[in-house]
């Protein structure tokens, strides 16, 4: 028996708050098939799953809020029968009985909110609550979480009742903007708290990118063009690949490589706040298709539509703060990443070209980066690179060599 455990979708993360489930006990389920919608302090979260298997129960009850790693579902692996499933979680109970009292981060075992066809009626009600059909109707449509309300039916039933008087007394809704500054400042003290941060810049002139980009898209509608952020996102993509101590994460003591160049792209929600999905192996990708998968990212991070694998998946993040004005970003690492990009406003400047001073566009690429993985002649290093791919930048319609 496999169990979903609640995944951290991020550093800032300690709970979520279950929305919605998309499947029921009984359906069978691949590994990327999203099961669950869940909430944390800065989105909406399409949970998807990493296990191939049948639905056996659910265990969470839609609006609860439970902490990172509680047990979600259950699910039958290939050839496991209820049966089987039901002698393994008596093993587990009698495992947990006689060990000691568990860390508060391992949550204890919870009762199933549903349990797949096949299962013994008492397996399927045992340590739960009675809900009628219609209170568990109303509970999900008004946001009450069933575990907090005491029934007063039959046999202690929750009625329609019960679940209206839980509406009408519970404290009012979080404010999600207090809850996600909390969330960002929390993480932001564990990355300075727990990384040895140092931080470079370097001014890359822009002219040859900026004519590649007004040609390419002179024939296009507005809708087909390509902005100024794609080439710099792939640029960054590309000087990754020669120089790898930059993209991955740092976990128990050691660097772990990226198994890919996926970037954690930072994005301004429009209720405020800031939020960094990933996009996968942009180093593989020609300029269209990225510029493609940016426009889809910013759109469904504004929606609160975004997967679990893009909240978890990112190696590095980049951040563009020049649209409001700044030419400096000195950016902080989101653990357990190791590095930081940042590009601030492209701004007109002298610049020597062929021994001519011209007046040429020209933006500032920061790096921040973890002195445990890397050190300053490497970051150096790596934003030369980015600079010098930007200056070749039809070379960026290229794949990563």
């Amino acid at each position: 028996m496999i169990e979903f455990r609640l995944p951290s979708l991020g550093a800032e993360m300690d709970e979520g708050t279950l929305l919605e489930w998309k499947v029921k006990p009984g359906d069978h389920v691949r590994k990327g098939d999203v099961v669950a919608v869940v909430d944390t302090s800065k989105s909406a979260i399409d949970v998807e799953i990493w296990d191939e298997g049948t639905i056996y129960e659910l265990v969470l009850d839609v609006q609860e809020t439970v902490p990172v790693g509680t047990v979600m579902a259950r699910l039958l692996e290939p050839g496991e029968t209820p049966e089987h499933a039901e002698e393994e979680k008596r093993k587990r109970a009698a495992a947990v009985a006689g060990a000691p009292t568990p860390s508060p981060a391992v949550p204890a075992a919870r009762a199933p909110v549903a349990a797949a066809a096949g299962a013994s009626p008492a397996a399927a009600t045992e340590g739960r609550q009675r809900v009628s059909p219609a209170a568990r109707k109303l509970a999900a449509e008004v946001g009450v979480a069933l575990a907090q309300v005491a029934g007063t039916g039959p046999d202690g039933t929750i009625t329609r009742d019960d679940v209206e008087r839980a509406a009408a007394s519970r404290a009012p809704p979080k404010d999600r903007w207090s809850e996600m500054r909390r969330a960002i400042a929390a993480a932001m003290a564990r990355s300075k708290r727990e990384i040895p941060h140092y931080y470079l810049a370097t001014d890359i002139p822009l002219a040859a990118v900026t004519r590649w980009l007004a040609e390419r898209n002179e024939q296009r509608s507005v809708t087909g063009r390509v902005l100024l952020a794609v080439p710099l996102l792939k640029a960054v993509a590309r000087a990754l690949v020669r120089y790898p101590e930059f993209n991955g994460h740092f976990r128990d003591g050691a660097f772990v490589p990226g198994g890919g160049v996926h970037l954690g792209v930072a994005i301004s929600l429009r209720q405020g706040g800031l939020i960094a999905p990933a996009i996968r192996d942009v180093d593989a990708m020609d300029i269209d298709e990225l510029m493609r998968r940016l426009a889809d990212l910013v759109a469904r991070a504004r929606a609160l539509t975004l997967r679990s694998s893009e909240m978890t998946d990112a190696t590095i993040t980049v951040t563009n703060l020049g649209e409001q004005g700044v030419e400096l970003v000195q950016g902080v690492i989101y653990p357990p990443q190791v590095a930081l990009v940042g590009f601030g406003k492209v701004t007109v400047r002298p610049w020597v070209e062929e021994g001519k001073v011209v007046a040429a566009p020209v933006v500032t690429a920061s790096l921040a980066a973890d002195h445990r993985t890397s050190d300053g002649h490497r970051g150096a290093l790596l934003l030369a690179e980015i600079a010098r791919l930007l200056q070749d930048p039809g070379s960026l319609d290229e794949a990563a060599r």
